[in-house]
């Protein structure tokens, strides 16, 4: 697909050029700033096609058959009723209509429940669609009297337009227009195989409304197509931008908690016979906290456990950590929140080392308001937080590290009274 433009892939392959997920995508795309409409559409729709697909991504595309699913489910029912009640329903309309609603609900069930990983089982839903629309449209011409041949009609109509929109969708326009020239031609045809003794100008009228409703389904299903693929290259180029800001923050935080403390530890190791060793070993802590966070996380062992080597790791540091911690159940918060705190409490007992004046701090984890809270509490020099506006530290790698996984972080802090640190994560 390499040099196709996204729009000419998506009118030509259909629903599967939605699975392709470029590495980067032109900035016009997601710009956040007023742009015209026709600009933004315009490159999304010239932006190239990539050949790599994510799975979920493929996965989701299954969904794009739900609005003809959907469509039939609703419309045939009421033109059933208004046949009925109208001019009457044969037995096999009325079988042709309910087992058609009845295969649609299981086919919206199906896409919503069954995980098809190849696609095999969605290519012959769509081949027993067509079957089924073809062969419902013959045997209804063939046996339907002639009172009711116009007014019945309308069922085995509505059902090849649903069919005519599904193909279109999931296989492109090309697919839609053949599939709309036979369904031309079996409407065409009827009158021929049916009971129609004379084909006069009511016949040919009804016809060339019939054509033109099969050319209607084949515009809504690109019409439809068309604004799905570029409602999902715009959510694709806004997530990419979200990422790539979130993963910038997570790099800043990385580097804040591991490689600039430990060149501010250097910075303030004194002289003597020891400093080599002190060095070395902040040095060693922090290679260490550095690798967890490139490398993949660790098996989970509960904040509790968390917060211990957190402790030995503070303790290599220079500071005193007395843990109290409540038999909570711990191991059910998620990692990503079991990090959030784990990392918080390191950047909060760090700013005790740098800040309070003292080397001792007690760290408490307790239940609270239906979640986990951790309180680091030192009584060093404190500051006043009217005067001291929070740094890097405190913004980013403990309030917003808690605020992005639905927690929250409280300081409290005066002079001569020392600091208290509350960290909060829901379960």
């Amino acid at each position: 697909m390499r040099g196709t433009t996204y729009l000419t892939a998506l009118l030509r392959q259909g629903a599967p050029v939605l699975a392709s997920t470029p590495r980067e995508l032109p900035p016009e795309v997601d710009d956040p700033e007023p742009v015209a409409a026709v600009r933004r559409i315009g490159v999304m729709a010239t932006s190239e096609v990539s050949s790599s697909s994510d799975p979920l991504m493929v996965r989701a595309t299954r969904y794009a058959v739900l609005l003809p699913f959907v469509y039939r489910i609703l419309v045939l029912p009421v033109v059933w009723l208004w046949t009925l009640i109208g001019f009457g329903a044969t037995p096999l309309l009325t079988a042709i209509t309910w087992v058609g609603v009845a295969a649609n609900v299981a086919g919206v069930w199906w896409v919503l429940a069954v995980p098809d990983r190849e696609g095999r089982l969605t290519t012959a839903l769509l081949y027993a669609d067509v079957g089924f629309a073809v062969a419902t449209s013959l045997l209804f011409t063939v046996t339907v009297p002639p009172d009711l041949f116009w007014a019945n009609g309308w069922i085995p109509l509505l059902y090849l337009t649903g069919t005519v929109v599904l193909w279109t969708i999931c296989r492109g326009l090309v697919a839609g227009l053949s599939l709309a020239g036979l369904s031309i031609v079996l409407e065409g045809g009827s009158p021929w195989l049916g009971p129609v003794d004379e084909v006069n100008r009511f016949e040919v009228a009804s016809f060339v409304v019939a054509a033109g409703m099969v050319l209607v389904a084949v515009a809504s299903g690109i019409g439809f197509l068309v604004l799905v693929g570029l409602g999902t290259r715009l959510s694709l180029a806004i997530g990419m931008r979200l990422g790539q800001s979130a993963e910038r923050s997570r790099t800043e935080r990385v580097l804040h908690d591991t490689v600039l403390q430990t060149l501010e530890a250097i910075a303030l190791t004194e002289d003597g016979p020891g400093r080599l060793t002190r060095v070395r070993a902040a040095a060693r802590v922090q290679a260490r906290e550095l690798r967890r966070s490139l490398q993949a996380s660790d098996p989970p062992t509960g904040l509790a456990a968390e917060l211990a080597a957190l402790a030995t790791d503070m303790a290599r540091e220079g500071l005193r950590a007395e843990l109290a911690m409540s038999d909570i159940g711990d191991d059910q918060l998620s990692e990503v929140r079991r990090i959030a705190v784990r990392d918080a409490a390191r950047e909060a007992m760090r700013n005790t080392i740098k800040h309070a004046g003292t080397q001792e701090v007690v760290v408490r984890m307790e239940e609270r308001d239906g979640g986990v809270a951790v309180i680091t509490r030192d009584h060093g020099v404190g500051y006043d937080e009217r005067v001291r506006p929070p740094g890097f530290g405190v913004s980013e790698s403990m309030k917003a590290r808690l605020t992005e996984v639905g927690g929250w972080c409280r300081i409290e802090s005066h002079p001569g009274r020392g600091t208290r640190v509350t960290l909060w994560v829901p379960r």
